[in-house]
This record gives structure tokens, C-alpha cells and sequence, in this order.
């Protein structure tokens, strides 16, 4: 009896000890760090691509050889302190030429060497969308999901996918959770904010549940899970991540994406770290955190261990070479397709194809671009040469122009612009053939349409952002943005378009570059046709403007005047559709040769052109303002009036 009665208290005593051992542990502050990338845009090698070298100092950055170098020898510091590390993406992987054209080849670069690299966490963008969910089924197949995600979770917490929809077979997830090497419990999910959501091109037939409420039930299940730290990875942009913040209690971190942003600090919201690290792999960001249990939040490390919130990924930071390896062998497929599409033009995507004395930036944000210049001239004078029609107006949209053009910069590469340097400015998408990029359509519309295209564009990008605002080739415009509305909705912000920032519109009726002054202008409510090019992603967006504004209905037309379908539209040279990126490899190998024999960028495009003057005028509101006090004092002065001769 005294023996069992022992064992009784022995057996007691161990478990209070291990459960106040185990409380005790739960209260001690747990170290760990977060990687994190985003916008990636199927970057695979280090850019301006002309201006790489592997052995001499160099101005080219990113590269998943050099991210894996990074994250490598972070991992290393990090596991001889006994601290674990995350890494994360939120989104956009691909969606960038040259090398996500690959993903029509049924290959999958990007994901392949994220599973090599280790990610823990990727949430889905909107440009995985680029090509369609059929396309991005297949690509996901190609990256070995469902399965691979054992290695490499990808997450789409806000999107609902049909059963019968191939893509479902990835299952993507809803929540992950990972234990780490410490012990800490880390829960995370991944979302597609309001604005990616806005832009994305072809999700039919995927729908988006709200982002908000789908955090809340993920943030309750999480919760539900005993997990200590929660993280959102969300493609939303830094604005939309604070009021994520703001509405959903309980997220410690939100790594972000979508808005190409570098946060060389964090955004705090309360306890809630908010991070992004650009774009395009320049940097790496770096996040040191310890848990404190007691507090239930994280605190950031960063600034007392001298730890810069971004890595930047330069010729300083060594290549991982295995990494190199798989980089190379995509390069190489990447070549072969390149030749096949410019019928042997092209052989190599690092090859020379021009020179340049300066660069084309795509900036700044709503107003003409020296790049959009070349770009929209490119599209009008090449598609004039393959319609055999005079075009009167090129027009493109600032959220397909992905970068800038930027010749090279050392010694070995002064000034020359290579095919990778050139493509990654412009293509983008698919078209009805399965090839990479955007083609061109050619279609007509009045007089009276191509002022309120203008209209549109200048109110969209007010309303929305730069994505919307439209550069355009043989056309000068003045408006004013802001007469785009007239005021907003008391309480409920609803703005009240006018349809009058565009204050005179005119046409360049001459032949080649727009120089000189053979301008004519576009007039209100004018019905002749004219010969406009855009492209098909462009063309099929701006009339669903009109369900909403009918004071600004488009009506694509054929040379006939008669409602036209856009797949009959489609620009063919050659038997096949000629692809916006096409036509600038065009204009670009078209400009006269230059010392080296390359063809040279025109001086031309060194200055503005003065297409889209902006001029600021007298509000709009001011006028039912005015008319307003003058009601006021007619009447004030009116019942004065009556007063005296009632008083007489």
C-alpha cells in the first residue's frame, strides 16, 4: 500500500514538473526570421541582361542564382544560432517575359526552382492569370501539384475554384501550418487583395470571395489550431494590407506584393508588421522576429542586430551554382523558342539587337512616356505597313508596359540593348494561337469615340491608377484630370464623372513619326471612322466601360462602320497574329544604323513630344457653385426688394 501510495506522488510530482517545465518553455521568447519576395514576373536571370557578368563587377540585379546565394548563406548564419528561418513570396511569379512564355511550352521555371530554393509559402497573383486558368492548370501540373506541396505550398485562400475546372486538381490550399525547429507553431494563408483582383485578365471561370472576411474565418480556423503566429501572405499592395490590418485582429505579419513597392522599413498597424520588398528580385527582404507568448506579438529584431529590412541582390552576392545550373538549362529552351518565333532573327535572348545613346522610361505615373512613345509608334507604323491602311491611332495602356528601356551601362556593354532588355518592356499575355504576347487589332471608331477613349483613360487612371492611363501615337491631346469628376457623393464617395477632361483632341494627318504640324482636330460628336490599332487585352476592356457610363459607350467597329468581333480583328503578318512585342522588335531593328552597325534609337525619342499636355483650369464645381450664390443673392435681393415696397 505505502509502495502504491509512493508511486501515486511520484507519478504526480513528474507530471507538475514536466507541465511547469512546459509552461515555463511556453513563456520563453522564441527567435525566428522571415524571407520574403514578390512581383518575381519570371525573372530569371539577372537584368538589364546586357550588363551581367559573372566574374566583374556589374549594375545587373536579382537572379535566382544570386536569391538562392542570399537566402543560403542566411539559412547558414542563422542555423548555428539554432534559428529558424521562413521563406515566403506573395505572388506574381510569372507574368513577365521573356521567361514566362515558357509556361505556353508547358513548363513551370519559376515554381521549379522556388520548390529547389525552399519557399515555404507562395500565394497566387493576379498575372499567374495571364494566360488563362487552362494554361495556368497545366502549369501547375508541370510544377508537380498536388503533391509539391509537401514541399512548397502554394496558397489562394479568397479563391473558389469549380470541381470540374482542371486546376482543381492542385488543390490549392486554404491555410498551412509548419512547426518550426524551436517549437513555435506558425499559421499562414495566402490572398488575392481588391485591386489584383480588378486588374487580372482572364479568370473565367474562378471566383474571388471577399479578402477581408475570408482573412477573418482564416485568422478563426487558425486560431482554432493552436498556432502561435499568424501570417498573411497577400498580393493587395501596401494600402490594402493596413486596412487588412485595421479589420482583422490577430494577423502578427502581412508580407505583401502586387504594388512593386521596397519598404525599406516595415509598416506597423498596432502589433501587425506589414512587408514588401519590391520587385523583380532586386531585393530580399529580411524580417529577424521573436514571439513573446505572454503578449501574443512579435517584435522586430532588425534594428538592434544592424539588419537592413532589404537585401539587395547584386553582383556582391554569390551565385548559388546549382541554382545556375537549372537557370541555364530554361535559358536555353527559352532561346529555342525565341529563334522560332522571330524566324532565326533572334538566336539568344542576351544577343545585341540595337543600340541606344539614352534611356526610355516608362515614368512618370499619367503623363506621356518616352517609352510609350516608341511603343505606340512601333504599334501604329508597323501596323500600317502590315494592313496596308493608313493608321491614325496607336493606342496602349501604361499597366502593359513593364519596364523600362535601359541600354547598357559598362564597358562591355555601352549602349547596346539586348532582345531580354527590349521584350521585358512589352509582352505580356497570350493570343488566340497560344503564343506569347498581346496581338494587335485593328479596328474603327468615330470621331466622337476617340475623344471619349480619351475620356475614359483620363478618368480611369484618376478613379483607379497609372494601369489605366493610355499612351497613344498620332493623336495630341489637352485635358485637365481634374475636371474627370465633378464631385463626390456625400458619406458615400461615389464619384460623378463629367466627361469633359479632355479639352481639345487632335490627330497627326501626316506620315511616319509625329513631327510637324499636320494636326487636325477630333471633334465632339463627329461621325467619321478612323483606323485605330490597340491590343486585344485593351481592345476588349475599354468598351466595358459603357455598361457603366453609357455617356461613354465604344463601339468597335470594321471599316464599314459595323459593330465588329474582336477575334476577327486580329492583326496576321504572315499567316500569324502579330504580337504588339513584335512589332517594337520591328520599329527597333527599323531605326537607321549607328556607328556599330546596330540600329540606333532615334533622338527622337530623347524628349517629350508633347502628345498629353496637361493644363490646369477653372473647377468644374466652381460653376453650379456660382450659379448656386447667384440664386442666393437674386433671391436675397429679391425679397429685400419686396420688403421696401411693402414698407412703402
Amino acid at each position: 500500500m505505502q509502495l502504491i501510495k509512493f508511486t501515486c506522488f511520484t507519478l504526480i510530482l513528474l507530471i507538475t514538473t514536466c507541465a511547469t517545465s512546459l509552461a515555463q518553455q511556453n513563456k520563453t521568447p522564441l527567435d525566428f526570421t522571415i524571407l520574403h519576395t514578390n512581383d518575381e514576373h519570371s525573372h530569371l536571370i539577372a537584368h538589364p541582361a546586357g550588363d551581367y557578368h559573372p566574374d566583374l563587377e556589374n549594375p545587373a540585379v536579382g537572379g535566382f542564382a544570386r536569391l538562392a546565394g542570399a537566402v543560403g548563406m542566411i539559412r547558414g548564419q542563422k542555423a548555428g544560432a539554432g534559428e529558424p528561418v521562413l521563406l515566403f513570396s506573395g505572388g506574381d511569379i510569372i507574368g513577365g517575359p521573356a521567361f514566362g512564355w515558357l509556361a505556353l511550352r508547358g513548363q513551370a521555371p519559376e515554381l521549379a526552382l522556388m520548390q529547389a530554393i525552399g519557399y515555404d509559402g507562395i500565394t497566387v497573383g493576379n498575372h499567374e492569370y495571364d494566360y488563362n486558368t487552362e494554361v495556368l492548370a497545366r502549369y501547375l501540373e508541370a510544377a508537380g501539384y498536388p503533391e509539391a506541396h509537401g514541399r512548397t505550398p502554394l496558397l489562394a485562400t479568397n479563391t473558389t475554384i469549380p470541381e470540374d475546372h482542371p486546376a482543381s486538381r492542385a488543390k490549392l490550399q486554404q491555410i498551412h501550418i509548419k512547426t518550426l525547429e524551436n517549437g513555435l507553431r506558425v499559421g499562414y494563408f495566402g490572398l488575392i487583395g481588391y485591386d489584383a483582383i480588378r486588374v487580372t485578365a482572364f479568370t473565367d471561370p474562378f471566383e474571388f470571395p471577399d479578402p477581408i472576411e475570408t482573412a477573418r474565418m482564416a485568422v478563426a480556423e487558425l486560431h482554432a489550431e493552436d498556432v502561435d503566429v499568424i501570417v498573411a501572405i497577400t498580393h493587395a499592395g501596401e494600402d490594402e494590407d493596413a486596412e487588412l490590418a485595421r479589420q482583422v485582429p490577430g494577423i502578427h505579419v502581412i508580407v505583401g506584393g502586387h504594388t512593386h513597392v521596397a519598404l525599406y522599413e516595415p509598416i506597423m498597424v498596432g502589433n501587425t508588421v506589414i512587408v514588401q520588398a519590391g520587385s523583380e528580385l532586386r531585393y530580399l527582404g529580411v524580417l529577424e522576429l521573436t514571439y513573446h507568448h505572454d503578449e501574443d506579438r512579435v517584435h522586430i529584431r532588425n534594428r538592434e542586430n544592424g539588419t537592413p529590412f532589404l537585401k539587395k541582390l547584386d553582383h556582391t552576392v554569390p551565385q548559388d551554382p546549382e541554382i545556375a545550373e537549372i537557370v541555364a538549362s530554361y535559358e536555353a529552351m527559352l532561346n529555342e523558342m525565341v529563334e522560332e518565333l522571330t524566324e532565326g532573327r533572334v538566336t539568344d535572348v542576351r544577343q545585341p539587337i540595337a543600340t541606344s545613346a539614352f534611356m526610355l522610361p516608362r515614368g512618370p505615373q499619367k503623363t506621356e512616356t518616352a517609352l510609350g512613345n516608341f511603343i505606340t509608334d512601333a504599334m501604329r507604323l508597323v501596323g500600317e505597313e502590315v494592313t496596308g491602311r493608313k493608321v491614325d491611332l496607336a493606342v496602349q495602356a501604361n499597366g502593359v508596359i513593364r519596364a523600362d528601356l535601359v541600354p547598357g551601362q559598362t564597358p562591355w556593354s555601352e549602349g547596346e540593348i539586348t532582345f531580354y532588355d527590349l521584350i521585358i518592356t512589352t509582352g505580356l499575355g497570350a493570343g488566340l494561337d497560344g503564343n506569347p504576347g498581346y496581338p494587335m487589332v485593328s479596328v474603327y471608331m468615330t470621331e466622337d469615340e476617340v475623344r471619349r477613349a480619351m475620356e475614359i483613360s483620363v478618368l480611369l487612371s484618376e478613379l483607379l491608377s497609372n494601369t489605366y492611363y493610355l499612351q497613344y501615337s498620332g493623336a495630341r491631346l489637352t485635358y485637365d484630370p481634374d475636371r474627370a469628376i465633378l464631385f463626390r457623393v456625400p458619406f458615400r464617395g461615389t464619384p460623378i464623372p463629367t466627361s469633359m477632361a479632355v479639352l481639345s483632341a487632335e490627330r497627326f494627318t501626316g506620315a511616319g513619326l509625329q513631327q510637324g504640324d499636320d494636326f487636325e482636330p477630333l471633334n465632339k460628336g463627329g461621325e467619321q471612322l478612323f483606323h485605330v490599332v490597340t491590343d486585344y487585352y485593351i481592345a476588349g476592356f475599354l468598351p466595358m466601360v459603357g455598361d457603366m457610363l453609357p455617356n461613354l459607350t465604344l463601339v468597335l467597329r470594321d471599316e464599314n462602320g459595323d459593330p465588329a468581333n474582336l477575334d476577327d480583328r486580329i492583326i496576321m503578318r504572315n499567316g500569324d497574329e502579330l504580337k504588339v512585342w513584335q512589332a517594337v522588335v520591328t520599329h527597333t531593328m527599323n531605326q537607321e544604323a549607328g556607328p556599330r552597325g546596330l540600329p540606333e534609337i532615334s533622338d527622337y525619342y530623347q524628349a517629350s513630344d508633347q502628345r498629353l499636355i496637361i493644363r490646369s483650369t477653372i473647377p468644374l464645381w466652381i460653376w453650379p457653385l456660382a450659379g448656386l450664390i447667384a440664386v442666393i443673392v437674386a433671391g436675397w435681393w429679391f425679397f429685400r426688394r419686396r420688403r421696401r415696397k411693402k414698407r412703402v
